[in-house]
């Protein structure tokens, strides 16, 4: 799956007679992707993972763009599902989260969902099959965008000592415990919040996809390397167990975008909230 046009050059042919190697489990290594114009120091940062995420940008813009060019009353199919997509978003995840502020957030959150959303989906779509969030960089970026948007509208709101203080001396708790606490709280609202939101998307995503190619190449080298007969016939089991996780996969990508910005919401909320 991630051998395209974009990847790494193939390995050269083996020359007939050759004994055949044993399998060779797909690895983070494989994940590697040089860049587009490789040579290039000023551009060393454009690969593949990048176009996606332009390509990303663009297909979001232009799907909302287009179903909101000309609105009516009786939505077409473009204008109803990006109606669907913002009700959900807006009902389901900011009203429930931030509170009654959550309609200036709404914006965001339904750019954020979709972004992540078509990103992980490139995952297992034909000719790109390589999940952006994949890459670490990538998450962590995604994350502190997150994490500037809800402590800038905490300060924004309770002001810089009051939000500190609302983040980090839980109300009601006796002075001997706050000890403890106040620097666990902010151990928790500063530092692990980033790191554990974008671990948790590149992680799903890399494993997922990992999971994939072990089992698509797998197939591939009990069906036409493996001298065996065994593992020949076996093979399509492979496949076939490289079509479930496919969907399963699928799954995973809707539901890690789901979480990522539900996630997001509570923490503006919880930037918001009068009381920790």
């Amino acid at each position: 799956m991630i051998s395209s046009l974009w990847t790494q050059a193939p390995a050269p042919p083996v020359p007939p007679g050759t004994p055949a190697e044993g399998f060779k489990a797909p690895g983070v290594e494989d994940f590697n992707i040089p860049p587009i114009f490789e040579g290039v120091p000023v551009l060393e940062w454009f690969d593949k993972p990048a176009i996606q995420l332009i390509l990303a940008a663009l297909i979001v813009y232009g799907f909302f763009a287009v179903a909101t060019k000309a609105p009516s009353i009786i939505p077409g199919r473009m204008q109803f599902l990006a109606e669907k997509f913002q009700g959900l978003v807006r009902d389901q995840i900011a009203r429930d989260n931030i509170g009654p502020d959550f309609r200036k957030y709404v914006p965001y959150l339904v750019a954020l969902f979709a972004f992540i959303l078509v990103n992980n989906v490139f995952g297992i779509f034909p000719f790109i099959q390589f999940p952006t969030f994949s890459h670490p960089g990538m998450a962590y970026a995604l994350a502190a965008i997150t994490w500037l948007i809800y402590n800038y509208v905490g300060i924004r709101k309770q002001g810089f000592g009051g939000y500190i203080k609302l983040q980090t001396w839980p109300p009601g708790v006796p002075a001997w415990v706050r000890v403890i606490l106040t620097p666990i709280e902010f151990l928790s609202n500063f530092i692990l919040r980033p790191v554990t939101l974008s671990l948790r998307l590149f992680g799903n995503m890399l494993a997922g996809h990992l999971l994939l190619l072990v089992f698509i190449f797998g197939g591939e080298y009990m069906l036409t390397v493996a001298d065996d007969l065994v593992l020949n016939v076996l093979s399509p089991f492979a496949f076939l167990f490289a079509i479930v996780m496919t969907f399963f996969e699928a799954f995973i990508q809707v539901v890690q975008a789901y979480i990522f910005t539900i996630l997001t919401a509570s923490y503006i909320g919880a930037s918001l909230a009068d009381e920790h």
